[in-house]
């Protein structure tokens, strides 16, 4: 067979593959085993055995083979052979590692994903846990010469370069305070970009919690920014992580948001810090009075945009391609990322856009206009006792804290007329969004207040009847139940859907209508593999389900984040499997906009079809919830949140 045979897929000899069904004479690589290259040029010698399951559809849905073996991976997006990239990572530690890090990968990865349940079927032998991702010390990373500066990183024990904490703005420290970011300063020789920089000002976390990442130092001085990267990449795909946290907490530094995973599997990873909490989103009528934008508050918004330009200017050095660039947020994360795809600041920052679990568009969630955050911030200063703004730039910023009560001021994301020259509904109606393709998604068990814990039935219909009135009878037609763990299930499921999915919708349809880029869509319904025994002060595991960002590390490969310090979680092989089936489907979207791959079968959201990809036990194609339950709630009216205990 010739190399050209093997490109196109023609004249392959079934005698050359054992496999169940032998017209399949178009499979994946042989078995375990790599294609050798011929002395004389002629192509590659096929091995023994294919990985197809016999029953699986992938036969008849990729005709074609992968690329020959030994080809480096390119940014061509346009053939069924791209459809298998993305794989990699779950061929490393499994005595299959004969190709480089910028070589095609032996398909065994796909069998075992086949039998590890994905599509339902039995677990295989464990998975190699990710190295870790945070050490301090150790093999250093290439140096890379940036904008700013020389930097070096921490070789990681699969071969990733983890270059850490590196500056992107220059601390918004002093008279910096409350101003848009500024460049970061230049320095002389190399900096040793081997430990995250500080968490930007924001309360502690206990050490119990369910997302404790380690002890939390915390600075003014914070705006840094992480990147993961495979050496040897030319153009990869670059995917930006924006963390979650309410805007008032959340770090890139927590070990959950790492970058090895997604690194492995062929694009580079970046996350970054962002100002939170009063410092990253209080206006004031000081501070839009010497603004040049006459406006304030947003500068979290600023912040993020700041880190997108650095990348834009810097990423190409660490092998990552700036004109192919997928914004990814969670919650707060994801509510920035329809933020930047509404802001014309952001315009050519980003190429794709994937949210999770947040959006200020539609739901319970409205913005403040900015002479309601001015008046807010009036307010604040009021509580903090300055005189004036001098005094509050001065003042420590550890004491510069937002009371948590029911009257008190209100700090988050601003109407402001600068990032959002306008409200994001009313640009997407204009169809002057940042068309890009769009993932949007939640977690099946996650909600931002609602009905709140249910008792019993009684319970249930009573607080139905308060919040609902005269449109309680319309609520439970929707949402009937007769038992005590039906009026449970069904007040779960009212509170997901008129909070988060409502508004994930919203987004979804937004672009639909207004732009020409695709959407797809997903609902994560899995829930994690608690170790026995194991509490949090934040989470019950026997009722916590796939709540708000548990979808977070499967999609980026970071299972283990949540045994670093004590034994949380018990995961499966299964669960390994299914996350990196995951985390390829993002780098597939991030390489050509289309999260499609062998194992994932993404259908497209429309208006009409409203179709989502269900990551469950298995993965397979659903309905997002009925459109009457959300019209029900489209038709209340909203009034701004007053914040909530956070999960991120």
């Amino acid at each position: 067979m010739t190399y050209e045979d093997w490109r196109s897929g023609q004249n392959l000899n079934t005698t050359e593959w054992i496999d169940p069904a032998p017209s399949n004479t178009a499979g994946p690589p042989p078995l375990g085993e790599v294609a050798a290259s011929r002395a004389d040029g002629g192509g590659a010698t096929l091995r023994t055995g294919t990985i197809y399951h016999p029953s699986h559809p992938l036969r008849q849905r990729y005709a074609l083979p992968p690329p020959p073996m030994g080809e480096d991976l390119d940014s061509r997006c346009d053939s069924p052979a791209a459809k298998w990239r993305g794989v990699s990572a779950l061929t490393r530690n499994r005595g299959l590692d004969t190709l480089t890090d910028t070589k095609w990968p032996t398909m065994r990865a796909i069998f075992e994903v086949m039998v590890a349940g994905v599509l339902g079927a039995s677990a295989v032998p464990a998975l190699a846990a990710p190295g870790a991702a945070h050490a301090s010390s150790g093999p250093v990373a290439g140096v890379v010469a940036l904008d700013s500066g020389r930097v070096d990183g921490t070789a990681l024990p699969l071969g990733i370069g983890a270059y850490l904490g590196i500056p992107y703005a220059a601390p918004p420290v002093r008279d910096l305070r409350w101003r848009d970011p500024q460049p970061a300063v230049p320095w002389t020789g190399t900096f040793h970009a081997d430990r995250f920089g500080p968490q930007c000002m924001q309360p502690q976390r206990g050490v119990l919690t369910n997302q404790y990442s380690g002890a939390e130092i915390t600075s003014e001085d914070c705006l840094t920014l992480n990147v993961w990267r495979k050496p040897g990449l030319r153009k990869a795909p670059v995917i930006v992580f924006i963390h979650g946290g309410g805007f008032f907490i959340g770090s890139s530094s927590m070990a959950l948001y790492a970058g090895e995973a997604v690194s492995r599997q062929g694009a580079v990873f970046v996350n970054f810090n962002y100002r939170v909490g009063p410092l990253g989103f209080m206006a004031h009528p000081a501070l839009s009075a010497e603004s040049p934008h006459k406006t304030s508050g947003n500068y979290g918004w600023l912040d993020q945009i700041a880190a997108l330009r650095w990348v834009h200017r810097n990423i190409a050095r660490f092998g990552g391609d700036p004109a192919n660039v997928t914004i990814v947020g969670q919650s707060a994360g994801s509510m920035s990322v329809l933020a930047l795809q509404a802001s014309p600041l952001a315009t050519g920052l980003f190429h794709r856009a994937v949210g999770m679990s947040g959006a200020l568009l539609g739901g319970p969630v409205a913005m403040a206009t900015l002479t309601e955050a001015e008046q807010d911030g009036v307010k604040l200063q009021d509580v903090l006792k300055a005189k004036d703004l001098a005094q509050l730039r001065t003042m420590p910023a550890d004491r510069i804290v937002v009371p948590r009560t029911p009257n008190g001021p209100k700090v988050g994301p601003v109407q402001d007329g600068y990032v959002l020259p306008r409200p994001i509904a009313a640009t997407f109606a204009r169809a002057a969004q940042n068309d890009v393709p769009l993932i949007v998604g939640f977690a099946h068990d996650e909600a931002f207040g609602g009905l709140g814990p249910i008792r019993d039935l009684a319970d249930y219909r009573a607080k139905v009847a308060e919040r609902y009135k005269d449109r309680a009878a319309a609520f439970l037609a929707l949402y009937p139940a007769t038992t005590d763990a039906a009026a449970r299930a069904q007040a779960r499921a009212a509170d997901r859907d008129s909070t988060m999915a409502v508004s994930m919708n919203d987004w979804a349809l937004a672009q639909d209508a207004h732009g020409r880029a695709p959407v797809f869509s997903y609902q994560f319904a899995r829930a994690h593999t608690y170790a026995p025994g194991v509490t949090f002060p934040d989470l019950d595991p026997a009722t916590a389900g796939s709540y708000h960002t548990s979808e977070v590390p499967f999609f980026l490969g970071t299972l283990d984040s949540f045994n670093r310090f004590r034994h949380t979680r018990d995961w499966t092989d299964a669960d390994r499997a299914f996350s990196a089936a995951m985390t390829a489907s993002l780098v597939a979207f991030a390489r050509c906009g289309n999260p499609d791959t062998p194992l994932l079968h993404w259908p497209r959201f429309t208006a009409d079809s409203q179709a989502l990809l269900e990551l469950g036990t298995s993965a397979q194609i659903a309905p997002w919830p009925d459109r009457a339950k959300f019209e029900f709630f489209r038709a209340e009216a909203r009034a701004p949140a007053t914040g909530g205990t956070p999960r991120d």
